[in-house]
């Protein structure tokens, strides 16, 4: 016990001193802006990846198990805010919901089929995958809503709308084949396929 009590001392005497300089930093201490800064560098990382999706992209599923849902929800935010600013006044709540509800529970239903189809990937990896492939469709919208004021032409606003839904499931095929073995990629893709075809139509009728 005498022991056990030299020791405490000791320590004691480190803690009145503040000797723990060499005790490892926490993230805790780091200031809200750079904590903030980081982890909109690191969406941003991931938003290029979508962007440009390639299938011999080196670190990919490595970014995927750096999964955030901070991303999705941006994302998700945009397209929600869009869509119910430009929809008539008595329904802009409705729609706001609806692409929310849409968005997080299609993401859902795809990656609870690609994982009964044995994908090597976790829930919310794959939700957070599927909800930064939306952001194409952001873009479309945007473009969509630019587009109205210039000209009233449907086919201007289907072009945009087209180039978005086929971006944003090319960049879930991409990652979804390195999931899932060849033979089921088919079965897994087409959930991916209807989810962001009925944002498609969404947007469409902005």
């Amino acid at each position: 016990f005498a022991m056990m009590d030299d020791e405490f001392n000791d320590f004691e005497g480190r803690v009145g001193e503040g000797n723990f300089a060499s005790a490892p930093q926490n993230t805790l201490e780091e200031p809200i802006s750079e904590t903030i800064l980081r982890d909109l560098r690191q969406v941003g990382s991931k938003l290029k990846i979508v962007l440009v999706p390639r299938g011999d992209q080196e670190g990919v599923l490595k970014k995927l198990k750096e999964w955030d849902l901070w991303g999705p929800l941006l994302v998700c935010l945009l397209l929600s805010i869009m869509l119910s600013w430009t929809a008539p006044t008595n329904q802009g709540a409705l729609v706001f919901a609806s692409v929310f509800v849409v968005v997080w529970c299609g993401a859902a239903m795809a990656t609870i089929n690609a994982q009964l189809l044995g994908g090597a990937i976790s829930f919310f990896q794959s939700v957070c995958v599927l909800g930064y492939c939306v952001f194409p469709l952001v873009l479309a919208s945007a473009s969509c809503i630019v587009a109205q004021t210039m000209t009233k032409m449907f086919a201007v606003r289907a072009a945009f709308v087209l180039v978005g839904f086929l971006w944003s499931t090319r960049a879930s095929v991409v990652f979804m084949k390195q999931i899932i073995s060849p033979e089921r990629k088919v079965l897994a893709v087409y959930p991916v396929f209807f989810f962001y075809a009925f944002l498609s139509w969404m947007i469409l009728l902005q």
